[in-house]
């Protein structure tokens, strides 16, 4: 992978979740990535979503970049079967990098570091610090209680309505590559919940 190339960077859990959706969802979003020629950038874990997607896009003839910090690699958390993998110091610098080689973002389920990354990307594009798209795959309604949280910051002052468009909803996980990769989308015409 060209150090410069950049793709569609992934958020969601090391672990499959209790839905058997969630892994069909990651599966097609693999797909959807390797079908428009993009590089997967991806937390480098080989279970959960992101093995499966990671998998599925390797499957369908893409590329798969793991960024993933020394110490998860000590662990045996890597997945041994990406395509390019570029190890960071700490988490910190796995964030930044992830960022930095995305056109666009798709956070899927996942736990506590799915939130964490996704809300600081939308914190980092609220600020001018980041400029690509980023898209919440609200499957099986995973997200609707963060969505009402996000509209409670609306309500109550918190959060200007107009910051609603730096972020996507969508259901559907080709739709959710489409618009992660799209050029100048207007991402407030694809929030629904």
């Amino acid at each position: 992978m060209n150090e410069k190339e950049k793709g569609i960077t992934i958020y969601c859990g090391s672990s499959a979740g209790r839905d058997p959706r969630y892994a069909e969802a990651a599966a097609i979003v693999g797909c959807e990535i390797a079908r428009r020629g993009l590089p997967l950038i991806y937390g480098g874990g080989s279970m959960g979503l992101m093995g499966v997607a990671g998998r599925a896009c390797r499957e369908a003839g893409g590329t798969t970049c793991a960024i993933i910090p020394e110490f998860m690699v000590e662990r045996g958390w890597n997945d041994p079967h990406s395509t390019h993998t570029i190890r960071t110091s700490g988490m910190h610098e796995r964030k930044t990098m992830m960022a930095a080689k995305a056109i666009g973002a798709i956070a899927m389920p996942g736990g506590v570091g799915t939130f964490e990354e996704l809300m600081e990307l939308i914190t980092w594009r609220q600020l001018g610090l980041y400029s690509g798209n980023i898209v919440i795959l609200n499957i099986a309604h995973y997200y609707d209680s963060l969505l009402n949280q996000i509209d409670d910051a609306v309500k109550e002052g918190f959060l200007p309505a107009d910051h609603l468009r730096l972020f996507a909803v969508t259901e559907n996980p080709a739709v959710a590559v489409a618009l992660a990769s799209a050029e100048n989308a207007d991402l407030n015409l694809q929030r629904k919940f």
